[in-house]
């Protein structure tokens, strides 16, 4: 299914004070973002999605640049942006929309781009915004991400695989890296796992609520089909040069 980019920015709204408590795994992927780069000196660099600042924090301490923007389609995400960053731009609004009048040097993005619905469109467009050798950088997921939430509900986004994304980057860049794990959580109960899933954002799937009864048949058939109460989640790093 498509993402609605409506409903994406109500639900990360909502989930935006409790994400960082709950992102674990996002934060291993920004780590493994940031340790993919081969570089640590960029002119301009613009992070799409930015959020509460997870990756923001953990890469301007670990690389040099001149210029910072942020984009996010929360506005709300500025004021952590703010706690982070002393002097940056931020740029609110669809990050395939964005209004910008200058080259960027690296274009990052952590745990974001598989709610594009077009990645080959929106990565012909992050080219145009690069500069010459200009890097991007970004971690999305395989279609193994969520196996459990899908198989039980039938609900998940179009995640790409690994040889898709190297096909479509092939087009207009040359690969660097392109890492693929899986990570499974575990959780107590299935009203846990419901609630990760809203303290990070990913029930902007649907605007469907559930009531108290479709909630215990979602429990009771989770514990059921997965006794060990696991959520798969399946990382991918990508880290690519912009071809002239």
């Amino acid at each position: 299914m498509q993402a609605n980019p409506k409903l994406v920015k109500n639900q990360f709204k909502k989930s935006l004070d409790k994400y960082e408590e709950n992102a674990l795994v996002q934060s291993i992927m920004a780590e493994k973002l940031i340790e993919s780069l081969p570089l640590t000196d960029f002119q301009n660099v613009l992070e799409l999605g930015c959020g509460t600042g997870l990756l923001t924090k953990k890469l301007v301490s670990c690389i040099n640049y001149k210029k910072y923007y942020a984009n996010d389609i929360v506005e709300k995400s500025k004021m952590y942006l703010d706690k982070i960053l002393k002097d940056y731009t931020f740029l609110a609004g669809n990050a395939q929309r964005l209004q910008v009048n200058c080259r960027f040097n690296l274009i990052i993005s952590n745990a974001m781009f598989q709610w594009f619905s077009n990645l080959e469109k929106v990565l012909e467009y992050y080219k145009s915004l690069l500069a010459k050798d200009g890097i991007i950088a970004f971690s999305t997921f395989s279609p193994e991400n969520y196996k459990e939430i899908k198989e039980l509900t039938g609900l998940a986004l179009e995640y790409k695989t690994v040889d898709e994304i190297k096909e479509i980057l092939g087009k207009n860049y040359e690969l660097k890296t392109i890492e693929n794990f899986d990570y499974t959580m575990r959780f107590n109960n299935p009203l846990e796992i419901l609630a990760h899933m809203k303290h990070t954002g990913v029930n902007a799937l649907t605007t469907k609520h559930l009531g108290i009864k479709e909630v215990k048949a979602f429990c009771d058939k989770y514990k059921t089909t997965y006794p060990d109460l696991t959520l798969t989640y399946s990382p991918i790093i990508v880290v690519a040069k912009s071809k002239q």
